[in-house]
C-alpha cells in the first residue's frame, strides 16, 4: 500500500489535485505573460499582499493540529504565510516611492530666509 493510501487518499482525489494545480500553473503563466512589463511590479505586490489568506489558512492549520509532525508544519505555515504578506507590503511600498514627487535640492541662498544672506552689507 502507498502512503497516500494509508492517510485515507484516493488515486481519483489525488488526479483531481494535480489536474486543478496543472490548470492553475498554465493558466498563471498564461495570464501573467501577457501582463505589461510597467504593470508586472504592481500586479505581483498586490497579489502578495493578499495572499493574507495563505496565513488565515496556516492559523486553521495551526489550530487542527494534534501532533508534533501538524505542529511543526503549522509552525513553518504561519511563518511562511506571514514572510508573504510582509514582503507584498514592503514590495508595495517600494513601488510607491518610485511614484513619489522628487524635490530637487536648493541652491545655497536661493530663496527662504537666507536671500539676503548673500547681499554684501
Amino acid at each position: 500500500m502507498t502512503v497516500l493510501a494509508d492517510i485515507g487518499v484516493s488515486n481519483a482525489t489525488l488526479a483531481e489535485g494535480l489536474f486543478v494545480f496543472a490548470l492553475a500553473a498554465f493558466l498563471g503563466f498564461v495570464l501573467i505573460s501577457k501582463v505589461p512589463a510597467t504593470l508586472h511590479t504592481p500586479l505581483m505586490s498586490g497579489t502578495n499582499a493578499i495572499h493574507g489568506i495563505v496565513l488565515v489558512g496556516a492559523l486553521v492549520i495551526a489550530a487542527a493540529a494534534h501532533d508534533a509532525v501538524g505542529d511543526i508544519i503549522a509552525v513553518i505555515a504561519v511563518f511562511l504565510g506571514t514572510m508573504n504578506v510582509v514582503g507584498g507590503f514592503v514590495v508595495t511600498d517600494r513601488m510607491l516611492e518610485m511614484f513619489k514627487k522628487r524635490t530637487p535640492p536648493r541652491a545655497p541662498g536661493a530663496g527662504g530666509a537666507d536671500k539676503d544672506a548673500d547681499k554684501p552689507r
